[in-house]
């Protein structure tokens, strides 16, 4: 039996100036499949996916859906035509309830002679999160009473309730911890199940391979291949992305290197009500430090607690010579830089360019306030030494792909040239090739006698690229690992758990 079209997309394309985002793409994604695009950063993936679901206007070509042509003015109007969206970044607003968040847009079905039935909503709201099997979520609770996940979780909810022809996840397990990646994967599933399709955009190569039936590669904005995922393997598909073969061996490679005597922060007895208990830790010049665990574990908290950001941080935190660090002015002033998991938030200012982003820490080190032309200059060194692709430096951050987000938070702070480096999930929604640069400027960085403290949920990468690693479970520190050739997912795993 032949495969039904569910989305039949011809000759798509988005400029964005002279940038050609989306060149001429034409794909079709069929029903009861999950249909994975991929691509580096900056390939055009997202910018294709934003058209269909009514983020950005579509450029030019026509999106076909279920036999019915659409253009979608906003991301209501996709809905209303059969296609949602998960983004990667933040897509609940502060100041509204979980279920207005939920029914944002959609709140005619509870109007009645211009009246809004709340009671309705929230009943309606509470019975969708119950089903999902998110009953510690209250519909009638401010968003911003829950974390990340939680909201991304939300977002889940609000994006698939009211069963979309076309369901499009575009990074959103970078955001998840592993228990929320399979409450993703399990809605994913019965979309397909359900005869109708998902776009799964993701840099992990594993989970492609592992989740999708279909595979399509993009690269710089032009249309490479469609591949059956059955019939490729991750160096293949690296090849695909990247025009060329990768290498495998972008983490360290040294083993037996002694830690440097030398502390350049400590924490001592820190707590944060229901985030952190009584840590205590050093970190030291020229070493890099993991911190690990599972979701909820408090290890996001520490980034925050050391940089001063906590609220209601008790306990000391000091440099090796004995200087508190108790709030962000003072850990600037110190040289210590600090790159959020929530991007958008907490490390970018989304609404100025990139060049006020990455210059920002680095004008009060000077001595007298730089020149537009020298601070233009300044930013483009950065921006070109992390391969951001954009217009210039003069575009608005807003406008960049979530990997390129993160090359400026890492350009911002590699230009302020901090001495200590905190840095909380770097590689989140990065692509391959840019993973593998940043590994390597860690490992610079390191030999160049700066002190990394690395928070991340892949354990991989805590493996592979630190001296020690904390593994925290339930807001303490349950065990400390040496770097070594013998260590495997299993010791972390079993510290975790």
């Amino acid at each position: 039996m032949a495969k039904e079209i569910m989305l039949h997309a011809v000759d798509i394309d988005k400029r964005f100036g002279p940038t050609h985002a989306v060149d001429h793409v034409s794909l079709d994604f069929y029903k009861g499949e999950i249909h994975a695009l991929i691509g580096e950063n900056g390939s055009g993936k997202s910018t294709f996916t934003n058209m269909l679901t009514g983020i950005i206007t579509i450029g030019g070509g026509t999106f076909e859906l279920d036999g019915e042509k659409i253009a979608p003015k906003n991301q209501v109007d996709a809905n209303h035509h059969g296609a949602a969206v998960i983004v990667q970044e933040q897509g609940t607003l502060d100041g509204l309830t979980v279920a207005e968040n939920m029914f944002l847009g959609d709140e005619d079905q509870f109007m009645s002679k211009g009246i809004k039935n709340t009671a309705a909503m929230y009943k309606k709201a509470q019975e969708l999160l119950d089903g999902y099997g998110l009953a510690h979520i209250k519909a009638t609770d401010p968003i911003e009473h829950y974390n990340f996940e939680d909201r991304k979780l939300v977002e889940i909810v609000k994006s698939t309730w009211f069963k979309p022809k076309v369901l499009v996840v575009d990074e959103t397990t970078t955001a998840l911890s592993q228990s929320g990646r399979e409450e993703l994967f399990r809605v994913m599933r019965e979309v397909r199940d359900d005869n109708r399709t998902v776009i799964f955009i993701s840099h992990d190569m594993g989970e492609v391979l592992e989740m999708s039936d279909t595979i399509s590669i993009l690269r710089d904005g032009e249309f490479i291949k469609t591949v059956d995922a059955k019939d490729v393997d991750q160096d293949g598909l690296k090849t695909l992305m990247v025009g060329r073969k990768m290498s495998e061996h972008y983490y360290r490679e040294d083993y037996g290197q002694s830690l440097s005597g030398d502390v350049a922060i400590s924490m001592k007895g820190v707590s944060v009500p229901g985030q952190l208990e009584n840590l205590s830790l050093e970190l030291h010049k020229g070493e890099i430090l993991g911190i690990g665990g599972l979701s909820e574990c408090g290890m996001h908290e520490v980034g925050k607690a050391l940089f001063g950001a906590s609220y209601n941080r008790t306990g000391e935190v000091k440099l090796g010579d004995g200087t508190p660090i108790n709030d962000i002015n003072a850990a600037i002033d110190h040289s210590i830089a600090y790159a959020s998991k929530d991007r958008d938030n907490e490390s970018l200012l989304i609404a100025d360019t990139i060049q006020d982003n990455i210059t920002l820490p680095s004008l009060r080190k000077m001595k007298k306030p730089l020149s537009p032309k020298h601070e233009r200059e300044f930013a483009e060194k950065y921006a070109k030494q992390m391969s951001v692709k954009m217009v210039g430096v003069s575009q608005f951050v807003s406008a960049l792909s979530g990997g390129n987000k993160q090359k400026v938070v890492l350009a911002r702070w590699l230009g302020a040239e901090s001495d200590i480096l905190v840095l909380d999930s770097p590689t989140r929604g990065i692509d391959i090739k840019v993973k593998a640069d940043i590994y390597n400027l860690m490992d610079e960085m390191r030999k160049q006698g700066k002190a990394i403290l690395v928070i991340s949920e892949e354990i991989m990468e805590l493996i592979g690229m630190c001296d020690r690693i904390l593994v925290m479970k339930d807001h303490k520190v349950a065990g400390e690992l040496e770097r070594s050739r013998d260590l495997t997912e299993n010791d972390l795993i079993s510290l975790m758990v």
